[in-house]
């Protein structure tokens, strides 16, 4: 691939990061299942160990198959480096580690994953790492929840399960008046439809297992950031230390889901599109959230941060929790699963699935109810992805 040469995405997802032919001559590259590598001498060693060299000592640390997969986010995303891990929770948890210390405080969206809420209001307290939940579609509600200690801005944009957009170089504005980190999981969107780095963030994460893959075969997760130091920190001093590494076999998968990740995030768009609208026209549907309604809160925003409004929906019917399990009981090409981004159409409750974590008696207060339904509308026919859901509502 010419370096040289600004390329457009479609081409960035299959050539990206490559630095030359494939051994043999092979289209696509091997897969280097090993665990060590072996060194010529112990000058061979020496340049390795104090980084003179680009080769390899031990999987854990770096492998030819897990640099590429991280070359081609790097350039997917914008950054300086990547890091691969081996799911999105040990992404996020790694990266939130590795910038907080005892009595600093992170601030987080109202709404998050129920695990990367866990991580937030039960494990970091355990370090005396203070956190502050706030609206962060308030930016005022934002200024006013900053104080000295705080260190890190985190949030999800769009938000699981509810949607919500957050303004990612409003957040950027105020944090870097204060030299805080803003770091932007953009599992949702994928690289296709945002880039939190060129609006200012300093550290994007994916649940790779989602779109990046695609296919619903892989766990994984990754980190990139603008600054190529703390990515080595990052890398070294917690994704080694902490062991969460990829598998280079998973990492192989991920650089075969990645070649049709646009292609596959049109298809997605557009059938969202037309199931958001039969959604929103459904007389038993009270209400829909996705950001490519114009109706949506978000909408707006979303217009402007974003390529295209994605594939994840979001809605409740009439007659609360009880109506919401039958509809869910009574699909028959829709699956009910946790979670996301696959060829299939998932549909899931928040509520006793990805977020049975939060308090459910503060479920209205972080933006979540009991009765929400989520769709991660897949790439068969739009027709038949309704004819789905509307027969499951008739019932």
């Amino acid at each position: 691939m010419d370096k040289n040469k600004n390329y457009h995405f479609d081409t960035k997802t299959i050539h990206g990061g490559s630095s030359g032919k494939n051994p043999n001559n092979a289209l696509n590259p091997p897969i280097f299942q090993t665990s060590t590598f072996v060194f010529d001498d112990i000058e061979h060693v020496e340049k390795v160990m104090s980084f003179q060299s680009d080769d390899y000592v031990y999987t854990r640390g770096n492998n030819p198959t897990l640099r590429l997969f991280e070359n081609r986010m790097v350039e997917l995303e914008f950054g300086a480096g990547a890091v691969a891990f081996a799911s999105g929770m040990a992404a996020i948890s790694s990266v939130l580690f590795s910038l907080l210390k005892p009595d600093d405080k992170v601030i987080v969206h109202r709404t998050l994953y129920g695990s990367s809420y866990n991580v937030v209001t039960n494990i970091l307290p355990q370090y005396n790492v203070e956190y502050k939940m706030v609206d962060l579609g308030k930016l005022e509600e934002l200024k006013a929840s900053i104080d000295e200690n705080t260190k890190v801005i985190y949030f999800e944009t769009p938000s699981n399960p509810n949607l919500s957009i957050i303004d990612i170089k409003g957040v950027v504005e105020i944090a870097k008046e204060r030299s805080i980190k803003v770091v932007v999981d953009n599992t949702f969107a994928s690289p296709y439809f945002q880039n939190p780095l060129l609006l200012g963030a300093d550290v994007v994460v994916h649940s790779a297992t989602k779109y990046i893959c695609g296919h619903g075969d892989v766990v994984g997760g990754v980190a990139i950031a603008k600054d190529a130091d703390y990515i080595n920190y990052l890398k070294f001093d917690y994704m080694c230390e902490f062991g969460g590494v990829m598998s280079p076999f998973n990492a192989w998968l991920l650089l075969r889901g990645l070649k049709t990740l646009g292609v596959r995030m049109r298809q997605h768009e557009e059938n969202a599109m037309k199931v958001a609208n039969f959604l929103q026209s459904h007389k038993k549907v009270k209400k829909v959230m996705y950001p490519g309604i114009e109706s949506f809160g978000g909408h707006e925003i979303a217009k402007k941060q974003m390529n295209g409004f994605g594939a994840m929906i979001s809605f409740e019917i009439d007659g609360g929790m009880e109506e919401a399990k039958k509809f869910v009981e009574n699909l028959k090409l829709a699956q009910l699963a946790v979670s996301l981004g696959d060829c299939e159409t998932l549909v899931e409750f928040p509520a006793a699935m990805t977020h049975r974590g939060y308090p459910h008696e503060k479920l209205i207060e972080f933006g979540l109810t009991e009765s929400m339904i989520r769709i991660s509308v897949g790439l068969e026919d739009y027709r038949d992805i309704i004819e789905d859901l509307e027969q499951a509502l008739e019932r």
